[in-house]
């Protein structure tokens, strides 16, 4: 859309490089091309715009094979004005002045010339076509008819337009027809899955099978290295049994050897002992044998009186507290003592 500006009297017009602008001040030709910029009167000016850049018109219609059945097309048309000011002349591509805007709608009904053309095309072309091969062939055939037969319509041409491009998206059947022609396809990949299937679980059933007997194997395996280390475990056992009776009969003899030299070593002992024992008491008494015979011998060559008085002194007679003499006692000793 070109942009207008108003100052006052004057207005001046700016428009896009992909739009091509027409000025005709009464009646005669003043501007015309893309980007022009120029200041013009609302009351003697006519002003039109034509996008002369790339365009895209949707299609979508529906046609009917030649066994009756009904098809929906969706297609896409690119399409260009390659001639402005033809098409300007055939179609009303005035704008407003003051706004900018169309006046009309010049590219619907470019739109609407397109799909008609199009979908005349189209369906001439699946009229001789059945179901099958609209739904197999018909994408490239269609885009190739509607294609030709835009460029080779004089109807397009005498407008200044060109198509540039036509894409079918989709060419498809009713809902269960589609269904029903997608059976047997369903039912052979159905059937390919199935038989995947079948031999998937064929071959996990092998490999388990493999897996169980492994396992079989690696317990008899087992078992008879168990068997095995039990067997050497008895003997093991047995073995440091009998290390064991042989080391504790060794150590019993040794010990018995021990108390047998220890009993002969304390009797020895004892022996010496109580020999020496008797001799020395045996000494001893000879000694006491010796002093007594020497005191007795010394004692028989004193007389009565020092006897009785050495006798008085070992005996270590009580402390005399008081002394009676009597007549008795008196007389002998005076006699004594007068001889």
């Amino acid at each position: 859309m070109a942009d207008i500006t108003r100052f006052r009297f004057v207005s001046h017009l700016r428009a896009n490089p992909t739009t091509h602008v027409r000025h005709l001040r009464n009646g005669k030709l003043a501007h015309e091309g893309p980007g022009q910029a120029f200041w013009f009167r609302a009351l003697n000016s006519s002003l039109s715009e034509v996008p002369i850049d790339d365009r895209e018109q949707p299609l979508l219609f529906h046609g009917r094979t030649a066994d009756f059945q009904d098809v929906a097309v969706q297609a896409s048309v690119t399409y260009r004005v390659t001639d402005p000011e033809l098409a300007a002349s055939r179609l009303d591509f005035g704008i407003d002045p003051d706004t900018g805007l169309w006046r009309s709608t010049p590219l619907e009904q470019v739109g609407g010339l397109l799909t008609e053309l199009a979908q005349q095309t189209a369906l001439d072309l699946l009229a001789r076509m059945t179901l099958t091969q609209a739904l197999s062939e018909g994408l490239t055939a269609v885009r190739q008819a509607v294609g030709a037969g835009l460029r080779a319509d004089g109807r397009l041409s005498g407008l200044g337009i060109g198509v540039e491009d036509v894409r079918v998206i989709a060419l498809r059947a009713e809902r269960d027809v589609e269904k029903a022609l997608q059976t047997p396809a369903r039912e052979s990949v159905q059937q390919a899955a199935d038989k995947a299937t079948y031999e998937r679980r064929a071959m996990a059933v092998e490999r388990e099978r493999s897996i169980a007997e492994n396992e079989l194997q690696n317990q008899i395996e087992l078992a008879r290295r168990e068997e095995q280390l039990v067997n050497q475990r008895g003997q093991n056992e047995r073995m440091r049994a009998t290390e064991a009776a042989a080391a504790g009969q060794i150590e019993t003899e040794a010990a018995a050897g021990r108390q047998r030299a220890l009993s002969q070593a304390e009797a020895d002992a004892k022996r010496v002992l109580g020999s020496a024992e008797a001799d020395a008491k045996r000494a001893m008494g000879e000694a006491e044998a010796a002093t007594e015979q020497a005191i007795l011998e010394a004692y028989g060559r004193l007389d009565a009186a020092t006897v009785l008085a050495l006798a008085i002194k070992q005996a270590g007679l009580p402390e005399i507290g008081s002394l009676n003499l009597t007549p008795d006692l008196i007389t002998p000793l005076m006699a004594k003592l007068v001889a």
